[in-house]
């Protein structure tokens, strides 16, 4: 029995792309929806003692989420966005010092951190205070750190 070569070779090439075609528009049949028209922003806030950040215990921390909407397990998520967006993500700008608050000069540090993304650029935010008493006057009432 004599074979066509060209014979078998197109009937191999058209069940291949067949085949192929099926899988492929399978695969492809769901494509992906973008959940937000915003870029993400959302933050993991702690409160820790310690003088280093990478060694302090932790001693609260929330999630903050401000984009698309706010929320979160911060207490006032919409406040805490809010003062974020007026500082324009900038965490050193939170710190304002209160003039009128006299703090004693005992070392009990604490530090305060911010990790996340906050309008889809990478947070990473750590400052340290000598105690409770100049954290609480450095952020003068801060939603932000108000947890």
């Amino acid at each position: 029995m004599r074979h066509n070569r060209h014979a078998i070779f197109a009937t191999i090439a058209a069940s291949a792309l067949a085949f192929g075609g099926l899988t492929a528009t399978s695969a492809h049949a769901a494509p992906a929806k973008a959940e937000s028209l915003y870029a993400p922003s959302a933050l993991v806030l702690t409160l820790a003692q310690g003088e280093d950040p990478l060694t302090a215990t932790v001693q609260r921390a929330v999630t903050l989420t401000c984009a698309p909407s706010a929320g979160g397990t911060h207490p006032d998520p919409g406040a805490a966005c809010a003062e974020l967006d007026a500082v324009g993500g900038q965490f050193t700008q939170l710190a304002r010092t209160s003039p009128d608050r006299m703090c004693t000069r005992q070392w009990n540090p604490v530090v305060i951190t911010a990790h996340g993304v906050w309008h889809g650029k990478r947070v990473t935010f750590s400052n340290t205070y000598g105690n409770a008493c100049e954290l609480a006057g450095s952020m003068n009432d801060s939603a932000v750190y108000s947890f």
